[in-house]
């Protein structure tokens, strides 16, 4: 080439090389959907070490239809977008379009044989309080076990059936299930038998909605698998690949508890129960005794139709207070649950995990009860020289039940197997009292709460059940389970005659 033609060429060069970097960003491009594509089980090993161009577009179109993208075969930004997004590190198996048509959930034949399950978190991120992970662990558990036939059981140490670790990197996985710091792979799992999640410690994870990788999401997910679960095709399934926020909708989609159902059936004693998200939002708000040894069988949820409340009561118009931990719902007479709502909001300076409440008629004000202390609130104004220490007026200390007794026009508190009647001016005792709990026929000791209903009776609560007590024969007439038997709790939908959520 003469000098004059090379010199007429220089104008191009700033296109050619920009032409030969955008060829390079498009084989990278290419190179990398294609691993991301035999990863994740829409590709084979290539013949010959070659991929040809059908095979490609072909794994590329089931990609998109999987993604809920349009299959255009074409790697475009939307399609690079999804590959890029944070994900199970499990292979997409049946839920691809080409897959034969089978039970996701049985492809690889393998479920657990046995009912009764036993899990151990074996590490956690450190930055996370011990007993906070614990009860998300324990809750994404419960996810499972509120739709199934399943029972789950925490190993503090020696061997369990499902293994939770926490890995970086390499973790002798195989370097297909090596860990990509942030982002990409969020965990892997194994199906049953094997029993073992990995997590990447890598990620900056978070028991908070909003802030880092929700690993409440993430081991419920995984949790799935290794209870024998292929990833879903249904976007807003959990067992979906790809992370998605906590939300307000149920944690589990029907898809979800289909699939669980067809390998382990229904739960053995009632309804499938599930669980909106905003009940897992922060789990540092849950009661601090939820994750003592003597409280493993009760739920996890602070949703109060599936555990246990601290305390209720119920105003003029038949509104139902219902109290945990640092959250309360309201009941309207008809039915309908409030969502959960900060203490502090509705009763400023009112502190957490209340003993006891009841609510006046004649004074038209909340009283409260915690440890010594009581507040008198008028609607939500807390009244003059209160708090105050009601233990040093005689009253007990950390009293089960409050309420206001229409036929003695008082507040009586109830504590163990004794009953106090005090003024509800003065809040000091009444002459006679303390009295044997044997005045009230019936009534157990330890109930957390008790309402006038419409109907004329006095409802006493105690963990899931109920005593109906007929005033005018001061004695029981009736018991059962609260949540499924009295449709004014707010947990019966007496339209599709089953348990709310």
């Amino acid at each position: 080439m003469g000098l004059r033609a090379a010199l007429g060429l220089l104008p191009l060069l700033p296109l050619l090389l920009l032409a030969a970097v955008r060829g390079a960003a498009v084989r990278g491009e290419r190179r990398r959907a294609e691993l991301f594509l035999q990863k994740y089980g829409y590709l084979g090993a290539p013949q010959a070490g070659r991929l040809s161009p059908v095979e490609f577009t072909a794994a590329l179109r089931d990609f998109q239809r999987v993604s809920h993208l349009r299959p255009s075969g074409v790697l475009d930004v939307p399609t690079l977008r999804q590959m890029g997004r944070p994900r199970c590190g499990m292979g997409d198996g049946e839920s691809r379009p080409s897959a034969p048509r089978r039970r996701r959930s049985m492809q690889h034949g393998s479920k657990w044989h046995k009912r009764h399950l036993t899990y151990r978190m074996v590490n956690w991120p450190p930055y996370l309080p011990q007993h906070e992970v614990r009860l998300a662990v324990r809750a994404a558990f419960e996810l499972w076990s509120n739709v199934s036939s399943l029972v789950f059981w925490e190993a503090r140490d020696g061997p369990a059936d499902i293994r939770l670790t926490f890995f970086h990197g390499d973790h002798n996985d195989g370097l297909n299930n090596a860990f990509d710091g942030p982002g990409g792979a969020l965990a892997h799992a194994f199906f049953p038998r094997r029993g073992e999640a990995h997590f990447d410690s890598a990620e900056r994870w978070s028991l908070h909605s909003g802030k880092g990788r929700n690993l409440f999401v993430v081991v419920a997910h995984e949790v799935g698998h290794t209870l024998g679960l292929e990833h879903s095709p249904t976007k807003s399934a959990l067992m979906s690949p790809y992370y998605k926020k906590l939300g307000k909708d149920f944690v589990l989609n029907w898809d979800d508890i289909l699939a669980i159902q067809n390998l382990y059936g229904k739960p053995s004693k009632g309804l499938a129960i599930q669980l909106p998200g905003r009940v897992f939002t922060h789990f540092q708000d849950w009661s601090g005794d939820l994750y003592g040894e003597e409280h493993q069988r009760r739920s996890l949820s602070t949703y109060y139709c599936h555990s246990f409340f601290d305390a209720i009561t119920a105003d003029t118009e038949h509104n139902l207070y219902v109290f945990k931990g640092s959250h309360f719902w309201v009941v309207s007479a008809s039915g309908n649950a409030s969502q959960p709502q900060p203490l502090h909001m509705r009763w400023p300076g009112l502190p957490a995990g209340i003993d006891a409440c009841a609510y006046s008629p004649f004074s038209h004000s909340f009283y409260f009860f915690k440890g010594g202390r009581c507040w008198n609130y008028h609607h939500s104004t807390l009244m003059s020289g209160f708090p105050q220490k009601c233990s040093a007026h005689g009253l007990p200390r950390h009293p089960d039940t409050a309420l206001y007794f229409q036929q003695l026009r008082r507040l009586v508190l109830f504590k163990g197997a004794k009953y106090f009647v005090l003024s509800e001016e003065t809040l000091t005792l009444e002459p006679y009292y303390p009295r044997s709990l044997l005045d009230w026929d019936g009534v157990p000791p330890g109930t957390t709460g008790a309402v006038v209903h419409r109907d004329g009776f006095l409802y006493f609560f105690r963990d899931d059940r109920y005593w109906r007590f007929n005033q005018a024969k001061l004695q029981v007439v009736a018991n059962g389970k609260w949540a499924a038997e009295l449709p004014w709790m707010g947990c019966w939908d007496a339209n599709g005659g089953h348990i709310l959520f």
